[in-house]
């Protein structure tokens, strides 16, 4: 069973778990139905995911910045795509592509026995293990790399979940995935982008839309730059 990281962290200004428990609230009435998500979301304290500037923002249903042209998705996106990924039962390890804050890695690592995290930029990466170390979130594995060609010798993966707008085809995510396999995707037409729920039977990609949605793109290649937010 996954692991119950220790995300009762000490609380910013106002902020309290009853403002976490309003969140759920409008989870729930927006159609989050499913109580493993509703309560590990009610249980990690998603302000200590962004600057403290915006902690007060935190649980409000916007994305917010967090340096580097990302964001850290509106709480319904992190929601939606985790119910979506824990429909792959059994679910023991997922890959996530775009670690970002780290917030969605978290609220997996709270879910599944090992995430497995592939972030571009080496800044974002680093805040991001430290933050998960701060928390007591040990069952993640973080990398610095090109998620788009995912983390073969550590698949194959029962479920992967892609926080950046990609493409239609990635075909060396689906070659790391089982089949049964889910992978929960932002897709990018030129017309806009909309959330895919994509089950994987081994040869054939049965297709779900989630909705639309609203990512930054997928970016091929990695970034080195001194630490410290550039905004």
């Amino acid at each position: 069973m996954a692991h119950q990281p220790a995300l009762l962290s000490p609380e910013v200004g106002m902020i309290s778990p009853r403002t976490r428990a309003r969140m759920v609230q409008r989870l729930q009435a927006e159609g989050i139905d499913d109580v493993r998500v509703l309560a590990a979301m009610g249980r990690i304290p998603r302000h200590r995911f962004v600057a403290q500037a915006l902690a007060g923002r935190a649980y409000e249903p916007v994305s917010l910045p967090i340096g580097y042209g990302q964001t850290i998705s509106q709480p319904w996106t992190v929601a939606r795509m985790t119910e979506a990924a824990l429909a792959a039962e059994p679910l023991q390890r997922v890959l996530e592509v775009g670690t970002g804050s780290a917030y969605q890695t978290a609220v997996l690592a709270a879910l599944v026995d090992e995430v497995y995290s592939i972030e571009r930029i080496e800044p974002l990466l680093l805040r991001a293990r430290e933050k998960l170390a701060q928390l007591g979130v040990g069952n993640v594995h973080l990398r610095h790399g090109d998620g788009a060609a995912g983390w073969a010798e550590a698949g194959p993966f029962d479920a992967m979940v892609i926080t950046a707008a990609a493409p239609w085809s990635l075909p060396a995510l689906f070659a790391q995935l089982r089949p049964g396999g889910r992978l929960i995707m932002p897709v990018a037409d030129g017309r806009g982008q909309r959330l895919h729920d994509l089950h994987w039977d081994g040869r054939t990609a049965h297709e779900r839309d989630l909705g639309p949605c609203h990512f930054v793109p997928l970016l091929a290649g990695t970034v080195a730059v001194a630490s410290g937010d550039h905004g």
